[in-house]
C-alpha cells in the first residue's frame, strides 16, 4: 500500500494577514481555488522548490463562527530554516511574537494570526547559543 503526503489544512479568519505571515516565513502562493457557489477560497502556500509540501489556507468568505480560538488541536506546522536567529529576528522586526525563542540555537515556535503553532528548526547542526535569544523568556504558549 502506498501513501503520499498532500498538505496540511488550516482555517483562517483574515486571509490577507495570514498569507502575509506565511510570506514572512518565505512561503509563496502556489495555487488558489475560489468557489463562488461554496463561498470559500483555498490558497496553497509552500517554500520555493517544495511545492509538493504546501499548507492549505481555507478561508470562508462569510466568516467562520465555528473556528476555535486556539487551533492547537492539530499540533503544529514545522519548517526547517537556514539560520534560525536571522529568521526569528526577521519575524520580530515584522511584529511576530517569538513564543519559544531559539535559546538552544535549534528550535523556536511562533504563532500565525489565526493562532496556528509554527515550529522553526535550524537546518543542519544547532547554531551556537547567542544573545538576545539565550536570555529571552517564553511568551504565551506554543
Amino acid at each position: 500500500m502506498q501513501i503520499k503526503y498532500l498538505h496540511t489544512m488550516v482555517r483562517v479568519k483574515d486571509l490577507e494577514e495570514t498569507m502575509a505571515f506565511f510570506a514572512l516565513l518565505g512561503l509563496k502562493e502556489t495555487r488558489r481555488y475560489d468557489s463562488d457557489a461554496g463561498r470559500f477560497s483555498l490558497i496553497f502556500m509552500a517554500p520555493p522548490g517544495q511545492e509538493d509540501c504546501p499548507v492549505e489556507l481555507t478561508y470562508n468568505w462569510d466568516g467562520d463562527d465555528g473556528l476555535p480560538s486556539d487551533s492547537r488541536h492539530f499540533g503544529h506546522l514545522a519548517y526547517e530554516v537556514e539560520n534560525i536567529y536571522e529568521m526569528c529576528q526577521h519575524l520580530m522586526d515584522n511584529g511576530v511574537t517569538i513564543n519559544r525563542p531559539p535559546r538552544d540555537g535549534r528550535m523556536a515556535f511562533v504563532r500565525s494570526p489565526d493562532n496556528i503553532s509554527v515550529e522553526l528548526l535550524q537546518m543542519g547542526e544547532s547554531l551556537e547559543p547567542a544573545e538576545p535569544w539565550v536570555s529571552m523568556e517564553n511568551t504565551g504558549h506554543w
